[in-house]
């Protein structure tokens, strides 16, 4: 399956965006999809996840109460809302995917298969 996001851009500390996550062609029900984001010098971070079975969720605990992630357009889509958001949360936003992880593993970036191209969030203060 093919990847990719969008949503990315410039905003100020405390502003919203909401990032896209899209399959070619097909839905995400019996995937389970995960936001990662990589910031300069930094290795690639668990940001938040959303399970194949049921749509169980795990968040970051530094974006926890601050983004959703969530099925969207019949699921074929996959969207992080980005809220108050900070200067520390400026990274290259990549999503994944994968039919096979399970629960416990979800924040393993070794657990996904695929992945999309990235987009880039930038936070300024």
């Amino acid at each position: 399956v093919q990847l990719q996001a969008s949503g990315g851009g410039l905003v100020q500390a405390g502003g919203s965006l909401r990032l896209s996550c899209a399959a070619s062609g097909q839905s995400f029900r019996s995937w389970s999809v995960g936001w990662f984001r990589q910031a300069p010098g930094k290795g690639r971070e668990f940001v938040a996840s959303i399970f194949r079975s049921g749509g169980s969720t795990k968040y970051a605990s530094s974006v926890k109460g601050r983004f959703t992630i969530s099925r969207a357009n019949g699921a074929f889509m996959v969207n992080l809302q980005m809220n108050s958001l900070k200067p520390e949360d400026t990274a290259v936003y990549y999503c994944a995917a994968s039919r096979g992880i399970i629960y416990s593993a979800l924040e393993d970036v070794e657990q996904y298969g695929y992945w999309g191209p990235g987009t880039q969030v930038t936070v300024s203060s």
